[in-house]
């Protein structure tokens, strides 16, 4: 009897965290995967761990994605590399400092992160994905995505940072309208902070529950079973999330009837 074709899924920030956690448990499920971080002694040792412990097919791509050549060389893969079951945009940094103090470079490198790799390679896989009417897309982003009304202390300064993960709120939910009823599923993951180098070497203000990488994937591929577009790993109460959008309608809708309203009108 002939085998089906396994599934495949590229996983970017592959090296350590929640990044290496997706790329070792696809290969348990049986996914051949690609994975995809700066560190290529790191991605190679991942390599063949995945081969060794799971006998999986799995491919390390070297590349730095705030450099817009290594980008386009990810992007091609993706776009001509064969199908595409999953993609997990999982590259990310915070650089937390106030924004008058954050050295213009480096908040190019958060946005072209953040924003910019997950723009193209969702872009770049998408096509094949709607062809075949069947594919997911994960976008990581954080629970500093809604921190926008908090002060900075006692959580970190962030303005960059968290729009960055806001935008992938917005960007996840809006395509999640374009493409799901034609089978394709569209999820941002917003962790808490998560027990990873993520935060090595740096104070984190409020003493958190840290997660385990293991836990946020579980919870990821669990909502994406459940066609949760915004997954918030370890929360229980999810009418806080239906609750979320239905205020960001009404604050639309509300805005949108106030500018009806010729002047002077009561």
């Amino acid at each position: 009897m002939t085998q089906p074709p396994k599934k495949s899924a590229l996983v970017t920030g592959a090296s350590s965290g929640i990044g290496e956690a997706y790329a070792k448990r696809l290969a348990k499920d049986g996914y051949r995967v690609t994975i995809v971080a700066r560190r290529g002694d790191r991605l190679d040792a991942l390599a063949r761990h995945l081969a060794q412990h799971y006998g999986a097919d799995a491919t390390a791509l070297r590349a730095d994605l705030t450099q817009p050549d290594q980008l386009r060389m990810v992007e091609r893969h993706v776009a001509a590399g064969g199908p595409l079951d999953l993609l997990v945009n999982n590259a990310g940094f915070p650089a937390y400092m106030p924004f008058a103090q954050l050295p213009p470079d480096e908040a190019e490198r958060l946005i072209d992160l953040h924003v910019t790799t997950v723009t193209r390679l969702t872009r770049a896989a998408l096509p094949g994905m709607l062809q075949r009417g069947h594919g997911a897309v994960v976008n990581v982003a954080s629970l500093l995505a809604f921190s926008a009304p908090l002060p900075p202390n006692p959580l970190p300064a962030r303005a960059t940072y968290a729009a960055c993960k806001a935008y992938l709120v917005a960007f996840s939910q809006l395509l999640q309208h374009e493409v799901g009823a034609k089978g394709v599923r569209i999820q941002v993951l917003c962790p808490g902070v998560v027990e990873s180098e993520f935060h090595a070497g740096r104070e984190v203000p409020v003493p958190p529950r840290f997660s385990l990488p293991d836990e946020v994937v579980e919870a990821s591929l669990q909502g994406l079973e459940g066609d949760r577009v915004i997954c918030v790993p370890g929360l229980r109460d999810t009418s806080v999330i239906d609750d979320y959008w239905s205020h960001t309608q009404r604050v639309l809708v509300a805005g949108r009837a106030a500018q009806a309203v010729p002047d002077g009108g009561r």
